[in-house]
């Protein structure tokens, strides 16, 4: 009987990956519904409102959702499911199995990536029927949203997967990531405009991916107008990818390193 290749067995995790998540409700409510109420709220008080003439805080907030919802379902809530797994030995007894640790990953990535792509679908929905926002119809601009996403998506997973190791437990994950990830949402344009943001923190958010993350996406769903009120005024097309370049090796060679099937005192 012929083994099944690497490419059936990582498809068939992500199967049961896509299984697991639809099944846990708390874990769903918190990918779909975060954003989607955020965007409900800061639009109905703040939407009407200009951050520059002809772009609305809303179509603005978009961008910035689209970008921290991806780095909610790549990097917190996989942080936090992984960490949850090893304190079940889930990942312990997936270890002793014949599955390899590689399609293991994939059928991760490739969850984060499907259930991203249905919870930007929700968002880009509401801007637009409730906030009527413009959705970029050129070639050149979903192009840029295919990388921007495919590489911020890429990092936030990789991340997350190096970050589950640093927990000691799933209970305390929540209460470490959840401020971390605020503070980084608040400094990165996510919920304050960027240019509003005090200058040292600009310096502090450009370090990390999600301000970049968020810049590239304004790129998409702004016009290019717009490109000017940046505070470097400019895109900055090229910093962008290869900062969220260099954050995907980086993740990727700590992940590898120091990933942990089993609970610290199992050993």
């Amino acid at each position: 009987m012929n083994r099944p290749s690497w490419t059936a067995i990582a498809v068939d995790r992500t199967r049961v990956e896509l299984k697991e998540f639809f099944r846990s409700k708390e874990q769903m409510i918190f990918i779909f519904a975060f954003p989607l109420i955020f965007m409900a709220l800061f639009g109905a008080i703040f939407g009407g409102e200009e951050v520059a003439q002809g772009v609305s805080f809303a179509q603005y907030f978009l961008a910035g959702m689209i970008a921290t919802g991806i780095m909610n379902t790549g990097f917190q809530s996989l942080a936090l499911g992984l960490a949850t797994d090893r304190d079940q030995d889930i990942l312990k007894r997936l270890h002793g199995t014949p599955l390899p640790t590689t399609a293991f990953f994939a059928g991760r990535l490739a969850t984060a990536l499907l259930v991203s792509i249905v919870q930007l679908a929700a968002l880009i929905v509401l801007g637009v029927v409730a906030y009527d926002i413009t959705i970029p119809t050129t070639a050149d601009a979903w192009l840029t949203f295919t990388w921007v996403f495919l590489l911020g998506t890429g990092a936030s997973v990789v991340l997350g997967i190096a970050v589950s190791s640093l927990l000691r437990n799933a209970r305390a994950g929540s209460a470490i990531l959840t401020p971390v990830t605020l503070f980084l949402q608040f400094i990165s344009g996510v919920f304050i405009v960027y240019s509003q943001v005090p200058s040292f923190l600009q310096n502090v958010a450009a370090v990390f991916p999600l301000k970049w993350l968020a810049q590239g996406m304004r790129s998409v769903f702004l016009p290019p107008e717009f490109e000017v009120a940046e505070v470097s005024g400019s895109w900055q097309h090229g910093p962008t990818a290869i900062i969220m370049g260099v954050w995907f090796v980086v993740g990727t060679i700590w992940a590898v390193r120091s990933f942990r099937w089993q609970r610290p005192e199992d050993k």
